[in-house]
């Protein structure tokens, strides 16, 4: 007998250990017929997909449409899907196969989030690596029952006096911005953001349908002015598919909730919502759903306020988390009796209005003060705040009715006249530059300088000088009133007193910060 070869016995047991294992594995396969739910495609355009042979889809399912392609299902209707595409549709036509994934469309959430530029499916914008997500939550979401939700009685400090003075923000508000086309309505709402650097607020910031260069402007005035790390920019731009753009303000919305959810603190804005309804009728159309009024669809009205309605503040026993909204929207010549503003102001909680004639007239932030309101207001200001904006709102309002009746002859009345220089003051103090927040210390003793007449006959140009020098004046001449507001208290006599003896001595060396030249 011949010894057998090494390198040949090791191969046979190799080979057995092989078929060992692979008769293993047949028996545990289960063999048998595997049914799986194909449909086609019918027409294919504009973004839309009218799809056949898929009878168990779901509302807002996310649907493969090859080649790592998605859609989503908007419409259900007897035998066939209208799908919207959030991705390019180039390649696909009618007979083009598509399958259900068994699940509604999600976005990651978490801190991983922040600091971050993504698109409405939580894809990366900005050049960075993948986001890192806790978790992926639907888009989609039920608002919180009216058992689970805390009273509005924390404020959201914007550092804009028009704003915190007479249309105060509270924790889980909904308040509108709505004015014409370039009024400033992203500036009210960027400079609310910026000032949330200071609070322990998460800021979710929406483009539905925006200019790139426009969203880059939003992005760079908050890494510039604002903390970036704490801000999370959703972006469906107007070259993005409708698809995106439709999901944009829902996608938002959810990571926005995710902050809430755990106890924290969140302020959302959409921009805007006038774009994200005229996207929504224009899927409407191309799925055939029959037009209403202005030709937008009969549900335009539940798609905002299934949205709007998920901004709340949360019952102690669920964390006491809030979620604020602030959604913009625009108007065609200062038209709120449209549609779309009509809807949005029966909807939210109030609306901050801008005009274009203040706009033009350089008067910025431009609010109108008549039209404007916060159903939440007072409530939400601290004592302090409070109770130096007294009669504030009421003043302004006579001022602007007897300046309207100057303009017929001079006044000679001594009251009148008295007047008319207190609210020439308050006008312009209401006038604020961009990125110059004013913290609550210095808004109060604004209007303490307001209602004292400390103020009265400054012209624009010296409360413009005086502006920049504020706040460090009254570090150094009234610091017990600013350690009365940061410990939330009531302004007494004595911390009174202190800011108006600040604030004439301010106002005493105007001429001589007038001769150095320097305006701030």
């Amino acid at each position: 007998m011949t010894a057998s070869d090494p390198i040949e016995e090791a191969a046979r047991a190799e080979a057995g250990v092989w078929l060992a294992d692979g008769e293993a594995r047949l028996d545990r396969a289960r063999v048998g017929a595997a049914a799986e739910a194909v449909g086609r495609v019918e027409r294919m355009g504009d973004g839309i997909a009218l799809v056949s042979g898929l009878p168990d889809i779901r509302l807002m399912e996310l649907l493969d449409m090859g080649e790592g392609r998605r859609a989503f299902a908007l419409t259900l209707d007897t035998g066939r899907i209208g799908a919207v595409m959030m991705d390019d549709g180039a390649g696909i036509a009618a007979g083009s196969p598509v399958r259900g994934t068994g699940q509604v469309v999600t976005v990651p959430v978490g801190p991983g989030l922040l600091g971050r530029v993504v698109d409405p499916l939580g894809r990366p914008l900005d050049g960075g690596g993948a986001v890192k997500a806790t978790e992926t939550l639907p888009v989609e979401r039920p608002a919180p029952a009216i058992m689970d939700r805390d009273l509005v009685t924390e404020p959201v400090e914007t550092g804009l006096l028009v704003v915190d003075a007479l249309f105060a923000l509270g924790r889980g508000q909904r308040e509108l911005i709505v004015g014409d086309r370039a009024t400033g309505k992203t500036a009210v709402a960027v400079d609310t953001i910026i000032n949330q650097a200071h609070s322990d607020m998460i800021c979710v910031y929406v483009a539905v349908g925006q200019r790139a260069s426009a969203v880059r402007r939003v992005i760079d005035a908050v890494k510039r002015f604002g903390a970036p790390e704490r801000t999370v920019f959703v972006v469906a731009g107007a070259g993005a598919p409708a698809g995106l753009q439709w999901m944009a303000p829902f996608a938002g919305m959810t990571i926005a909730e995710a902050v809430r959810d755990a106890g924290g603190h969140a302020l959302i804005v959409i921009d805007d919502l006038t774009r994200h309804a005229a996207t929504h009728r224009e899927l409407a159309l191309l799925t055939h759903e029959p037009p209403g009024r202005e030709a937008y669809p009969g549900d335009v009205f539940y798609l905002h306020s299934r949205l709007l309605e998920r901004a709340a503040k949360l019952s102690p026993e669920l964390g006491g988390g809030s979620l604020t909204a602030l959604p913009i929207a625009e108007t065609d010549a200062g038209n709120l009796s449209a549609y779309i503003p009509t809807n949005l102001i029966s909807i939210t909680d109030g609306q901050i209005v801008l005009d274009r004639g203040l706009f033009a007239a350089d008067q910025r932030p431009a609010v109108d003060v008549g039209l404007s309101v916060s159903r939440v207001g007072g409530k939400t200001q601290t004592a302090a705040l409070r109770g130096a904006v007294g009669r504030l709102r009421l003043d302004y309002a006579q001022f602007l009715e007897l300046e309207m009746f100057t303009r017929f002859g001079r006044m000679t009345d001594t009251r009148v006249r008295d007047r008319i220089r207190r609210g020439e003051a308050i006008r312009a103090w209401l006038r604020q530059p961009r990125y110059a927040a004013l913290r609550p210390i210095d808004e109060i003793a604004v209007l303490v300088g307001l209602s004292e007449g400390v103020f009265d006959g400054l012209s624009k140009d010296q409360v413009e000088t005086v502006r920049p020098r504020l706040a460090a004046h009254l570090d150094a001449h009234a610091p017990g009133a600013a350690r009365v507001v940061a410990a939330g208290g009531k302004l007494d006599d004595a911390a009174r007193a202190e800011l108006v003896a600040a604030l004439k001595e301010l106002t005493g060396h105007l001429p001589a910060l007038a001769a150095t030249g320097t305006n701030g």
